[in-house]
Formats: structure tokens, sequence, C-alpha cells
């Protein structure tokens, strides 16, 4: 990571995706037992079991044997944010500390499960905020990303509830939430736009109040691609 050098610079900016850095937050979230398959199955191997039988599949046959223990192993993982809880994901990593200008961690990786048709949308997510005699954690903020994303999702709320739980448990002077996703329910079917791009924002704070700091986060992390 190269953090700006200029002196008086009004913002610290994390990129993420640089390999070897050693600031960089792990984006894991902790989430053995689906991944182990230790999880709340229950009934969903049979449910499956069974929504692969109304397909007209033949359950028995080689490919499918292990199917749909695997399939519910990997739905338990994808929504295991319904599991979790944001006090558990920031882990009381505030910081007292003088700092006001703005934070950003960009280029977080997301993936999240459409509701709808429960079809995979993904892209990256920026996060802003600017602090008020509080910081968090860098890593908490991917990791409450990651925790939103897990779950069955729309994008529109998605970037809601990372702004306004942000909001609620740092009580900084305004965060900033930008989502670009490519959702595989307008690629795969229906519209069938390979190249499509979904983009959503939520302001709040100064973010919403003062244009020129709403600016400077949107030229920061999207650039070029806004012209």
């Amino acid at each position: 990571m190269k953090p700006p050098s200029r002196q008086g610079d009004r913002w610290a900016v994390s990129e993420l995706g640089e390999p070897g850095g050693k600031d960089m937050p792990d984006t894991r979230v902790e989430h053995a037992d689906a991944e182990s398959g230790r999880g709340r199955s229950g009934r969903l191997p049979e449910i499956v079991r069974e929504l692969l039988l109304q397909l007209g599949e033949d359950v028995n046959r080689e490919g499918l044997q292990e199917t749909p223990a695997r399939a519910s192993q990997a739905l338990e993982f994808l929504t295991g944010g319904h599991q979790m809880r944001v006090d558990d994901v920031l882990n009381g990593a505030l910081y007292a500390v003088t700092y006001d200008e703005m934070v950003i961690v960009k280029d977080i990786e997301l993936f999240s499960l459409c509701e709808h048709h429960l079809l995979p949308f993904f892209g990256k997510c920026h996060v802003a905020y600017v602090p008020d005699k509080k910081v968090v954690g860098l890593s908490k903020i991917p990791r409450l990303v990651d925790m939103f994303s897990r779950r069955l999702q729309i994008q529109e709320r998605l970037t809601t509830q990372i702004a306004e739980t942000l909001q609620e448990r740092i009580r900084p002077q305004g965060v900033g939430v930008v989502i670009e996703a490519r959702h595989l329910c307008m690629m795969m079917r229906g519209v069938e736009k390979q190249h499509s791009q979904t983009v959503t924002s939520a302001m709040l704070g100064v973010f919403r109040e003062q244009q020129q700091t709403r600016d400077e986060f949107l030229s920061l992390v999207l650039g070029a691609s806004r012209t």
C-alpha cells in the first residue's frame, strides 16, 4: 500500500488487493462450521435433493450423489451473515484519535446472493468516513461488508445497511458507501446484458450535506469511471 505522501493531504486511503501488503486488512469472516459441514443443515440436503428431482435429474448418478450435502454447506456459508452480530464483527475495535479527515477503504471484494433469484451478484465496495474523535480498525470495515453481503440481499439495501451501521456504531461526522456490482440474474437470464453494472451509493452526514466532501470521495473511488 502506498499512502499519500503530500504534506497536508485531507484523506487517508486503504486500497485492498495489494499482495503482500502488511497493512492489508484480512477480509475473511470466520465461518468454520458452515465450511466444514458442521453447520445448521437440518433438512436442507433433503430439500436440495428434492429440488434436483423436480428438475428432472438423476440424483443417484455419480456427479450428483454428494451434491445435496455440498450445496447445503455452500448455501450456509453464503448466507452465514444472518447468524452474525455487528458487535462480534467490530469486537470493540474503536480507538480514540485526533484525526478528522476522510478515511477510505476501497476495492473491497463483495459477493452476495440476489434474494429474488438466488443468483450471485459481485463486485467492489468502497467505504469512507470522516472520524469524530474515534476511528475503527481498518479490517473491521471489510468484515462488516462481508457480514451484510453473506445474506439474501438486494444491492440497494446492502449499501444502506453498511452505511447506517457504521454511522450508528462509530458516530463519525459522516459515512459514504459506493457499491459497483454485476448481477448474474441480469447476465445469465432475463435481459442477458453481459456488460451491465449497477452502482449504488449511500451518503450520510457530511457526505450528504457537503458537496465538496461527496465529490472528493467519489473522485477518489470512482475516478475516471465517472467521465
